[in-house]
Protein backbone atom coordinates (compact mmCIF):
# COMPACT_ATOMS: atom_id res chain seq x y z
CA UNK A 1 0.00 0.00 0.00
CA UNK A 2 2.79 2.44 0.93
CA UNK A 3 4.64 1.57 -2.28
CA UNK A 4 1.55 2.55 -4.30
CA UNK A 5 1.30 5.82 -2.40
CA UNK A 6 4.97 6.59 -2.98
CA UNK A 7 4.60 5.66 -6.63
CA UNK A 8 1.64 8.01 -7.00
CA UNK A 9 3.53 10.79 -5.23
CA UNK A 10 6.51 10.24 -7.51
CA UNK A 11 4.32 10.56 -10.63
CA UNK A 12 2.85 13.80 -9.35
CA UNK A 13 6.36 15.09 -8.69
CA UNK A 14 7.53 14.12 -12.19
CA UNK A 15 4.48 15.79 -13.73
CA UNK A 16 5.03 18.93 -11.69
CA UNK A 17 8.65 18.98 -12.84
CA UNK A 18 7.28 18.67 -16.37
CA UNK A 19 5.06 21.72 -15.87
CA UNK A 20 7.93 23.83 -14.56
CA UNK A 21 10.27 22.67 -17.34
CA UNK A 22 7.72 23.42 -20.06
CA UNK A 23 6.83 26.81 -18.59
CA UNK A 24 10.53 27.75 -18.45
CA UNK A 25 11.07 26.50 -22.00
CA UNK A 26 8.26 28.68 -23.36
CA UNK A 27 9.73 31.72 -21.57
CA UNK A 28 13.17 30.99 -23.06
CA UNK A 29 11.69 30.39 -26.52
CA UNK A 30 9.96 33.78 -26.31
CA UNK A 31 13.15 35.55 -25.22
CA UNK A 32 15.17 33.89 -27.96
CA UNK A 33 12.36 34.66 -30.46
CA UNK A 34 12.15 31.05 -31.61
CA UNK A 35 9.73 29.99 -34.30
CA UNK A 36 7.41 27.09 -33.65
CA UNK A 37 9.56 24.89 -35.92
CA UNK A 38 12.69 25.81 -33.98
CA UNK A 39 10.95 25.08 -30.70
CA UNK A 40 9.88 21.67 -32.00
CA UNK A 41 13.43 20.82 -33.06
CA UNK A 42 14.91 21.85 -29.73
CA UNK A 43 12.48 19.74 -27.69
CA UNK A 44 12.69 16.81 -30.13
CA UNK A 45 8.98 16.83 -30.99
CA UNK A 46 7.66 16.04 -34.42
CA UNK A 47 4.23 17.62 -34.12
CA UNK A 48 2.91 21.07 -33.36
CA UNK A 49 0.27 19.28 -31.33
CA UNK A 50 2.88 18.68 -28.64
CA UNK A 51 3.42 22.40 -28.10
CA UNK A 52 -0.30 23.09 -28.33
CA UNK A 53 -1.06 20.43 -25.72
CA UNK A 54 1.63 21.81 -23.40
CA UNK A 55 0.15 25.31 -23.65
CA UNK A 56 -3.33 23.95 -23.05
CA UNK A 57 -2.21 22.02 -19.95
CA UNK A 58 -0.31 25.02 -18.59
CA UNK A 59 -3.38 27.22 -19.02
CA UNK A 60 -5.59 24.62 -17.31
CA UNK A 61 -3.03 24.13 -14.52
CA UNK A 62 -2.78 20.44 -15.40
CA UNK A 63 0.30 18.26 -14.86
CA UNK A 64 2.57 17.55 -17.85
CA UNK A 65 4.30 14.21 -18.26
CA UNK A 66 7.52 14.38 -20.26
CA UNK A 67 9.68 11.64 -21.68
CA UNK A 68 13.20 11.35 -20.29
CA UNK A 69 14.54 12.55 -23.67
CA UNK A 70 12.40 15.69 -23.59
CA UNK A 71 13.26 16.38 -19.97
CA UNK A 72 16.97 16.01 -20.79
CA UNK A 73 16.64 18.46 -23.68
CA UNK A 74 14.78 20.99 -21.55
CA UNK A 75 17.41 20.62 -18.85
CA UNK A 76 20.20 21.44 -21.31
CA UNK A 77 18.27 24.44 -22.63
CA UNK A 78 17.70 25.74 -19.10
CA UNK A 79 21.41 25.28 -18.33
CA UNK A 80 22.40 27.16 -21.48
CA UNK A 81 20.04 29.97 -20.58
CA UNK A 82 21.38 30.21 -17.03
CA UNK A 83 25.01 30.13 -18.20
CA UNK A 84 24.30 33.04 -20.54
CA UNK A 85 22.82 35.02 -17.68
CA UNK A 86 25.97 34.40 -15.64
CA UNK A 87 28.32 35.31 -18.49
CA UNK A 88 26.59 38.46 -19.71
CA UNK A 89 25.57 41.36 -17.51
CA UNK A 90 23.01 42.81 -19.91
CA UNK A 91 19.80 41.04 -20.84
CA UNK A 92 20.13 41.97 -24.51
CA UNK A 93 23.54 40.26 -24.65
CA UNK A 94 22.34 36.92 -23.32
CA UNK A 95 19.19 37.07 -25.43
CA UNK A 96 21.12 37.71 -28.65
CA UNK A 97 24.18 35.49 -28.13
CA UNK A 98 22.43 32.34 -29.34
CA UNK A 99 21.76 34.01 -32.72
CA UNK A 100 25.26 35.33 -33.41
CA UNK A 101 27.75 33.43 -35.58
CA UNK A 102 30.42 31.74 -33.51
CA UNK A 103 33.80 30.66 -34.88
CA UNK A 104 33.92 27.88 -32.29
CA UNK A 105 30.83 26.37 -33.95
CA UNK A 106 32.34 26.59 -37.45
CA UNK A 107 30.66 29.95 -38.04
CA UNK A 108 27.22 28.73 -37.01
CA UNK A 109 25.32 30.39 -34.23
CA UNK A 110 24.75 28.37 -31.08
CA UNK A 111 21.09 28.18 -32.07
CA UNK A 112 21.94 26.76 -35.50
CA UNK A 113 24.10 24.18 -33.76
CA UNK A 114 21.31 23.27 -31.34
CA UNK A 115 18.78 23.03 -34.18
CA UNK A 116 20.45 19.91 -35.55
CA UNK A 117 17.81 18.15 -33.50
CA UNK A 118 20.33 16.01 -31.65
CA UNK A 119 20.67 16.02 -27.86
CA UNK A 120 24.45 16.00 -28.23
CA UNK A 121 24.27 19.41 -29.94
CA UNK A 122 22.54 20.85 -26.88
CA UNK A 123 25.16 19.19 -24.68
CA UNK A 124 27.95 20.68 -26.85
CA UNK A 125 26.64 24.22 -26.42
CA UNK A 126 26.16 23.68 -22.68
CA UNK A 127 29.72 22.33 -22.29
CA UNK A 128 31.08 25.22 -24.34
CA UNK A 129 29.38 27.78 -22.09
CA UNK A 130 30.39 25.93 -18.92
CA UNK A 131 34.01 25.94 -20.12
CA UNK A 132 33.84 29.61 -21.04
CA UNK A 133 32.25 30.42 -17.69
CA UNK A 134 34.96 28.45 -15.88
CA UNK A 135 37.67 30.37 -17.71
CA UNK A 136 36.10 33.69 -16.68
CA UNK A 137 35.09 32.85 -13.14
CA UNK A 138 37.30 29.94 -12.16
Amino acid sequence: MLANTLNTDKKVTEQQIGRVAVKLFFAIADEWKLSEEQSLLLVGASSRTTLHNWRKKLAANEPIKLSSDTLERLSYIAGIYKALQVLFSEKSQWQEWVHKPNRDFAGQSALERMLSGRVVALADVRRYLDGWRGAHYG
